[in-house]
């Protein structure tokens, strides 16, 4: 049987449980961030200023990039767990997230005197975000490859990371609530380099897990 044959055969086969799949990938999410919602409450907890800081341009931007990035990510992975599925605009629709996080970065930038751009990258907490981050994504990246388990993706490696993009943003997105540091500049280096950390974990959980 020909490869094009085979994922048509596969995609016939799995049409029942595919279009389940958004269901199932949110039934079992929920577990997951609940128990990553824990974790916070147990470890960091709400910055003591979150209140007042909610009308703050930066402090909402991280929410709204990292929101943003698990958005895309889950539709781009309910895509990639489907055999023949296209994906293009998935695709674009991330790739929209660096640049709105550039957009950020660059009026950061504008709005702040060079001498203080070296502080505001660095910030205050980065080794307690690249720390946070991933512990707070990890049950939410389980309960996502388990959840695409229900699928067959032809990538299992790539489907892993994206998956651990979603994952890793939703953990972003509850470190936030925490984190003291709002610089645009901050986030494109030190949420960016805890996310990747997951999405690289996701790709090689994914490639053992979501193999068939």
């Amino acid at each position: 049987m020909k490869t094009d044959d085979l994922i048509r055969a596969m995609t016939a086969d799995h049409s029942g449980s595919a279009a389940s799949l958004e269901r199932r990938f949110a039934t079992m999410i929920v577990p997951g961030w609940l128990l990553a919602l824990a974790l916070f409450a147990l470890t960091l907890g709400p910055r003591p200023d979150f209140a007042s800081a909610v009308g703050d341009a930066r402090f909402v931007f991280k929410f709204v990039v990292t929101l943003l990035l698990a958005l895309c990510s889950a539709l781009l992975v309910w895509r990639l767990a489907r055999p023949g599925a296209r994906m293009s605009l998935q695709a674009a629709a991330l790739a929209t997230v660096p640049a709105v996080l550039l957009l950020g970065v660059l009026m950061e930038l504008i709005a702040v005197p060079r001498p203080l751009w070296a502080a505001r990258l660095v910030g205050q907490n980065a080794v307690v975000c690249l720390m946070s981050i991933p512990l707070f994504a990890l049950p939410m990246l389980i309960a996502a490859l388990l959840a695409l388990r229900a699928g067959a993706p032809v990538m299992p490696g790539v489907t892993g990371a994206v998956a651990g993009l979603f994952a890793g943003a939703l953990g972003a997105a509850i470190y936030a609530a925490h984190c003291p540091d709002d610089s645009p500049l901050f986030i494109a280096a030190w949420y960016s380099i805890a996310i990747a950390l997951v999405a690289a974990v996701g790709a090689a959980a994914g490639r053992w897990v979501l193999r068939w």
